[in-house]
């Protein structure tokens, strides 16, 4: 591909979700790196523009870097797809799949990959707290279902802090997934096209990779090589592969896991559309290959299709 070929792309950033502000800086990242290899592209906020003026301004593609709600969970894409603008990343499932991490869980858990113990508690439901917290082993970790960023995310060990956990997830989202405490190392394999980039090993400073340790602390160690053996690394290479073509992944995104304590993996949950910040992991990944941003940028809208 030519520059010239991609024609005039719209790089669409920023939104109306919770991650409006990471989506900003993403797309002024991606934007700037396809700006500076001639690609005629042009930023797109949709919270401020309509998608109709995508087909009026004639725009030929689009490089989608909204995370969140709006723009991760399949609606631009069913959007661009209407308007039969090709864009980067997956189709609509595996969208609509991934952003949804208690349906990502049961699709993982139908295929026979590995996936934590969990329980989910909708808005309004009450359970019993202690005897929850003995079903998953005493420590859990509470998520909304359709949030990215770790946003309303919490641990908790205790009845009254799960009750609270729950209370602060359903106030993001009407489902709550209540997952067994994994204790082991935090890791997460990039996807770029049909191979699977070097893992990287999440270190934080804090209980878990909350919002703070991913965007905003400089504290957070990220270990590239991830220090796994040659045999362990390939074996959650090809584990993540299986888990993003599992929900219908294509294009480009990210597949997160832990260990236990035994060092058995675990699959934590699908990015469609990954952070494409200065302390983001696709492109660490990416560097970890010889790759620069602006190669991967360039590959990722290579990759684009209706």
């Amino acid at each position: 591909m030519t520059a010239a070929k991609f024609g005039k792309v719209a790089v669409l950033y920023g939104g109306s979700s919770a991650e409006r502000e990471v989506s900003l800086r993403s797309g002024q990242a991606v934007l700037a790196a396809l700006q500076a290899q001639g690609v005629d592209a042009h930023g797109v906020d949709p919270a401020a523009v309509s998608l109709t003026a995508l087909a009026q301004q004639h725009f030929d593609r689009a490089f989608i870097v909204l995370h969140g709600r709006g723009g991760e969970d399949g609606t631009i894409q069913g959007a661009l797809a209407t308007l039969g603008i090709p864009y980067t990343g997956s189709g609509v499932l595996g969208c609509a799949l991934a952003m949804d991490k208690i349906r990502t869980k049961q699709v993982w858990q139908a295929a026979g990959l590995p996936v934590a113990r969990s329980i989910v508690v909708r808005r309004g439901e009450t359970l019993d707290w202690v005897k929850v917290l003995a079903e998953l082993g005493g420590k859990v970790m509470v998520k909304p279902a359709q949030e990215g960023s770790s946003i309303g995310m919490n641990s908790a060990a205790s009845a009254e802090a799960l009750a609270s956990a729950v209370a602060t997830a359903h106030k993001y989202d009407q489902e709550a997934l209540i997952e067994a405490w994994l204790a082991g190392p935090e890791y997460t394999v990039s996807i770029l096209g049909d191979q699977a980039l070097p893992v990287i090993r999440v270190q934080a400073v804090s209980e878990f990779y909350d919002y703070v340790a991913k965007y905003q602390s400089n504290t957070t160690q990220y270990h590239c090589p991830a220090g796994l053996s040659p045999a362990r690394e390939a074996e959650l290479q090809a584990l993540a592969m299986q888990a993003f073509r599992a929900v219908a992944g294509r294009g480009w995104g990210r597949i997160d896991a832990m260990c236990d304590a035994a060092g058995n993996f675990y699959l934590l949950e699908a990015n469609m559309v990954p952070g494409m910040t200065a302390k983001s992991l696709v492109p660490m990944a990416a560097k970890a290959v010889g790759m620069s941003f602006e190669q991967l940028v360039w590959r990722i809208l290579e990759l684009s299709e209706v």
